[in-house]
């Protein structure tokens, strides 16, 4: 449901014969439970690691970086079906859209971000020390959740069939 151009959930609870009270949320139930699905997988894939090698450092680094990559993948896929959305700016009512758009495009990167930060600051405070710990595997997660995020816009975009006239279609028929 979309309420003022911006993605909102609702929840509905029947209080009484009479009374029905509605809870709001921002995004999309689905959207939730994609993020949630990419938290479970990474603690998931962090526990199995854990228990597999009882080293904190490779398991929380590799659930930190699959967490990243499911989420960015995710993010991937609901950018490239925003740009595909996005208006013409040719007048008022379309520049607005565009902001609407640019703004949930923000949200999305502030939340990137910020996972991207969590896990560096997580990964930095585990007990291991030296340069690979310190300054490498921190930085891991954030690269893995930026390269999920191209494979997400780049799978969005290949079920995009684009007609062409001149040389390329040319090509094609003679084949």
């Amino acid at each position: 449901m979309t309420q003022r151009g911006w993605d909102m959930g609702q929840i509905v609870k029947q209080v009484s014969e009479t009374t029905t009270k509605y809870y709001w949320y921002p995004g999309e139930r689905k959207e939730w439970l994609r993020a949630l699905l990419a938290l479970a997988t990474g603690a998931g894939v962090c526990g199995v690691l854990w228990l597999a090698t009882r080293d904190l450092l490779v398991a929380m680094v590799a659930g930190t970086s699959v967490a990243a990559a499911v989420a960015g993948v995710n993010f991937g896929r609901r950018d490239a079906r925003a740009l595909d959305g996005f208006p013409k700016l040719g007048d008022k009512a379309a520049r607005r859209a565009a902001v609407g758009h640019t703004g949930r495009a923000a949200w999305r990167g502030l939340a990137h971000g910020f996972g991207g930060a969590a896990a560096a600051v997580l990964i930095l405070n585990l007990p291991d020390h030296g340069l690979l710990a310190d300054w490498v595997l921190p930085v891991v997660p954030a690269v893995v959740g930026a390269l999920g995020h191209q494979a997400g816009m780049l799978h969005e975009r290949l079920g995009v069939s684009v007609s062409t006239v001149g040389p390329a279609k040319r090509l094609l028929e003679t084949s």
